[in-house]
């Protein structure tokens, strides 16, 4: 189109602008409005009834969780409302359960105070200074400032001395970064302002702040279905002849639409998708980064979308038919049932209770013991893609994972059974082919283990087109 016919198209659209209601947008998972008000309400069984029982858990009375502005604490985001992106200015929570270190009955609840920042929603009681505003702020006139500075500090420790706690339980770990959250600065000045006798009672919350951001909901666990379903289709389209076109279609093309597929669904990613191939009689050092796919290639992908504040992370196969194929050989679905076989082997060993080193090294006697040539490096899954709570593996630590790997597996945590078996394959002169697969596993209430939708039992194949 010439310069001045786009000029003339433009002026009719402002001359004629479309009525708003005329625009259609698929969003999957509702409006941004609806998907708040779930997301609220997540929050609020999340501090009235997982908490609690953490707190009991643990035997910590008291949690102090202090945070600057773009500097928060991981654990901030499994504390706050959907439409709070960071901590203001300085925000303070802080959590006493009366009922925590009692032994039997009880029944009291866990108060929540938060001393900067905003409720969020009616979930904590929000604590303001006592001091008059200058001035109106955006055309409201509020009746108290907001907390600052070292005013804040004595405010937390008035809060700390009405309630007299056994454990004051703070987030400092050389182990876990989701435990990892105070830093070295509001750990000083709360040092400061508390005194020796207060801060006498500090406790490292390795597990309160882990357990915390690994617990899953089950309303959680039924939307989580539905993001899988979409994941899915997402895969199943882009391997596909709707996608890719053998000798000309890149690894890139692909790996950009998928991520254009998924911002045009206004959603987000934790990472940048991956696409690999592998290919008769040749290396991966002679296909490159970028290769142009092929018929009889194998496909790979590791795809994960965000939405409502959950990630999910899948890998699939594909296969590339060849004309007058309607499968793959034989040697490949072989190799896929193998990297099947190692999952079944990783479900059966996961479950409340064990360590992620406990359950590689038994997943890895199992698999030697079946004749699979495989590796695992599963990780939990939720909030965070690569989640809080215990590693099952590392793909280049297969003798278990110091620290990160001896956390134990608790009831209602997500997991990403992830893991790859290598198989010669007959069809291609006895070439080594990974099947490498990653899908995500929900546990329940009860420590039950299952596929949060299903898993590939078959390759994607991309049919010639008509």
């Amino acid at each position: 189109m010439k310069p001045i016919a786009i000029s003339a198209l433009l002026l009719m659209l402002l001359a004629f602008p479309t009525p708003a209601q005329s625009i259609q947008t698929y969003r999957p998972f509702g409006t941004l409005k609806s998907q708040a008000t779930e997301q609220q309400h997540w929050l609020d069984q999340r501090m009235t009834t997982v908490l609690p029982a953490l707190m009991k858990k643990h035997r910590v009375d008291m949690w102090v969780v202090p945070m600057r502005e773009y500097n928060e604490d991981p654990v901030f985001s499994s504390m706050v409302s959907a439409t709070t992106f960071a901590a203001r200015r300085r925000t303070i929570y802080l959590f006493y359960s009366p009922c925590a270190v009692v032994v039997g009955d009880c029944s009291k609840p866990v108060e929540r105070l938060a001393m900067g920042g905003t409720s969020q929603g009616g979930v904590f009681t929000a604590i303001r200074s006592t001091k008059a505003p200058s001035g109106p702020a955006g055309g409201a006139v509020q009746a108290q400032a907001e907390l600052w500075g070292d005013e804040q500090w004595q405010v937390l420790k008035t809060e700390i001395e009405k309630r007299n706690p056994k454990v004051i339980a703070i987030d400092v770990s050389t182990v876990f970064a989701f435990s990892d959250g105070l830093s070295a600065g509001e750990l000083e000045g709360m040092t400061k302002a508390l005194g020796p006798a207060l801060t006498s009672r500090f406790r490292h919350a390795d597990d309160l702040a882990l357990d915390l951001i690994a617990t899953r909901l089950p309303d959680e666990t039924a939307r989580y279905r539905e993001l899988q379903r979409l994941v899915w289709g997402i895969i199943d389209t882009a391997f596909s002849s709707a996608v890719i076109t053998p000798g000309v279609t890149t690894t890139e093309d692909v790996v950009w639409w998928m991520r254009q597929k998924v911002n045009d669904l206004g959603l987000g990613t934790w990472f940048h998708p991956s696409i690999e191939v592998q290919r008769m009689g040749m290396t991966d050092e002679q296909l490159g980064p970028n290769p142009i796919i092929q018929k009889g290639d194998v496909l790979h992908c590791d795809f994960g979308i965000t939405a409502l504040r959950l990630n999910t992370d899948t890998q699939h196969m594909g296969y590339v038919l060849r004309d007058g194929e309607t499968d793959a050989p034989a040697g490949l679905r072989v190799a896929l049932l193998n990297s099947n076989r190692l999952q079944d082997i990783v479900m059966g060993e996961i479950r409340p209770g064990r360590t992620g080193n406990e359950i590689l090294a038994s997943s890895r006697a199992k698999a030697a013991a079946a004749g699979i040539n495989g590796t695992v490096y599963t990780h939990p899954i939720g909030i965070n893609g690569h989640g809080a709570g215990p590693l099952i593996g590392l793909w280049d630590y297969q003798d278990g994972v110091p620290g990160r790997g001896d956390a134990k597996v608790i009831a209602n945590i997500w997991f990403s059974i992830e893991l790859q078996a290598t198989t010669p394959v007959p069809e291609w002169n006895n070439q080594p082919v990974r099947s490498a697969q990653e899908e995500d596993a929900v546990i329940d209430a009860n420590g039950a283990i299952a596929w949060a939708l299903k898993r590939q039992t078959a390759f994607h194949l991309v049919w010639p087109r008509p």
